[in-house]
């Protein structure tokens, strides 16, 4: 079991996902029959992935408790109770997802507990905590990737406001002035989520209104004009007046803690995250939302937009640095005649190549493995050093030590 094994990763059909670049990536049909969201590799009861062992395969969960120390690494299977502590996806969105929060651990276990005391099934439509997880999380741009992160300056969401001139929006922003930030912004968004429909519905159109009007352009607001194609009339799509916008470049990163609101609008990209599927939304969806959930675990302070560029960590590696205590994302990249060698001291990795072909070889046992495009695998703590050679661009998730 100690060995470096090939991984079968379920996908998730959402209807956000794309037809093109998980089923290219991935070596099938181009277009697919339906959208392709997500890719997930990991052990989450959702969707675990499957490993290759003497040639049958065997679920991820199983095999790691086959060996939790030799697959995880000591310290990994201390802290985190024998378990994979991360969800490693790969995510094509042409749609945006819903505007979302992830809760704390605190908040995850003590709503896990009250919804199993509901009785609502895991699997039901009206279930906020599937597990009692945190989640952290990260992105990696593959492609140019747009997202919503954290909420904008007071003084930028009050000149955009003004700027668009809506008397209705401009009523709702005074309750941000004369206000703590955090107590201004739990004013306004507590007020436009819990109003009824129709109002909300008003809102946008007026909103709409004066957008056509104004000559100016900003992506702010040709965002809104976007997300009022895909959701018309619903709340969310204003949100790009009251958070910040992020446009990344392929190979730019960026880390969302627990308790910021936070969506991901369109593009592809590497997502890593702790091991939940804790998600309250708050628009943009035809889920369901639970509104005043969403507001209690809501972090409403101002966040600085910080972007992560990796850092070289040795020959071939760069590394994304996050204070996530699960994971650890990076690219590895090799050349013809410079191959890459694995660090003597590491956790579990999963990988899976991106670009090119490539080989992985164990040095202790001499067994290799092919890495064409789209291949996954999984390098158990156990195995003492690998090599990868070839012409490929490979992400590695692992566990920080």
């Amino acid at each position: 079991m100690k060995k470096i094994s090939i991984l079968r990763n379920p996908i998730q059909n959402y209807a956000w996902g794309s037809m093109t670049f998980i089923p290219d990536l991935m070596g099938g049909p181009v277009p697919a029959e339906k959208p392709q969201a997500e890719l997930w590799m990991g052990v989450h009861p959702k969707a675990p992935s499957k490993v290759l062992c003497d040639g049958e395969w065997m679920s991820l969960p199983e095999f790691i408790r086959t060996d939790p120390e030799g697959i995880l690494g000591e310290s990994v299977a201390k802290n985190f109770s024998n378990e994979l502590p991360f969800l490693f996806k790969v995510l094509a969105a042409t749609k945006p997802l819903s505007i979302q929060v992830h809760p704390n651990r605190d908040q995850a276990q003590e709503g896990f507990a009250r919804e199993n005391e509901m009785k609502i099934p895991l699997d039901a439509p009206n279930r906020n905590y599937k597990d009692q997880n945190h989640k952290p999380e990260m992105i990696c741009a593959l492609t140019p990737f747009w997202l919503l992160n954290g909420f904008r300056e007071i003084d930028d969401l009050i000149a955009l406001t003004e700027r668009i001139g809506a008397p209705a929006l401009r009523d709702q922003v005074r309750l941000l002035q004369g206000q703590h930030v955090a107590e201004g912004l739990k004013s306004f968004l507590t007020t436009l989520m819990t109003m009824d429909r129709g109002t909300q519905t008003e809102l946008v159109s007026e909103v709409m209104h004066c957008i056509e009007q104004n000559s100016g352009t900003d992506a702010a607001l040709e965002w809104v004009v976007r997300l009022n194609q895909e959701y018309p009339g619903d709340i969310g799509v204003l949100s790009p007046l009251f958070m910040n916008i992020v446009g990344l470049k392929p190979g730019q990163g960026m880390y969302t803690p627990s308790g910021r609101l936070h969506t991901y609008l369109e593009g592809a990209g590497i997502e890593l995250m702790a091991n939940s599927d804790n998600v309250l939304r708050g628009g943009l969806t035809a889920k369901n939302m639970e509104l005043r959930e969403l507001l209690k675990v809501l972090d409403f302070m101002h966040n600085q937009v910080d972007i992560l560029m990796p850092v070289r960590r040795g020959k071939g590696e760069d590394i994304y640095q996050t204070p996530a205590k699960e994971f650890v994302l990076s690219l590895i990249s090799v050349e013809r005649g410079s191959p890459f060698g694995s660090s003597g001291t590491r956790s579990v990795e999963i990988m899976i190549c991106l670009e090119g072909d490539a080989q992985i070889s164990d040095l202790g046992n001499g067994n290799v493995l092919s890495l064409p495009r789209g291949t996954s695998l999984i390098v158990p703590a156990a195995v003492e050093r690998y090599r990868i050679e070839g012409k490929a661009t490979l992400c590695k998730a692992a566990v920080p030590l």
